[in-house]
């Protein structure tokens, strides 16, 4: 995707983190922040996850126990906190995505609908 001078980082829509962290752990086992960086480079830096909202939708992801989690040490040399799907996480990021699917067919109908005036 091109980048524009006026191109500003896009807020997530509610739901949303949740479906990105389990899409981008379907790549492999990631540690949070390399989790954060995935999808900030995926989005061609359009989508930023703040720290303040990546923990607690990792914790929340892995009390629902569609992640799980173990130590590790980090390209960095550091301890961090691995992340990786569980067959119940695979699941649900397949509902997820069905779901996504369907959202984004609506609102394509509902916004290309001509108006009154248009028509």
């Amino acid at each position: 995707m091109a980048k524009h001078p006026d191109d500003e980082p896009l807020e997530l829509l509610q739901g949303t983190l949740d479906m990105l962290i389990l899409r981008t752990l379907q790549w492999g086992p990631q540690h949070g922040h390399g989790i954060g960086q995935a999808i900030r480079q995926q989005s061609d830096e359009l989508l930023r996850v703040e720290t303040g909202s990546l923990y607690p939708a990792l914790h929340r992801l892995e009390k629902r126990g569609w992640l799980q989690s173990k130590w590790g040490i980090s390209e960095a040399n550091h301890k961090a906190k691995y992340y990786e799907l569980t067959a119940a996480g695979k699941e649900q990021l397949a509902r997820e995505r069905n779901r996504w699917s369907q959202m984004v067919d609506v609102m394509g109908r509902i916004m290309n609908h001509p108006t009154p005036s248009e028509e």
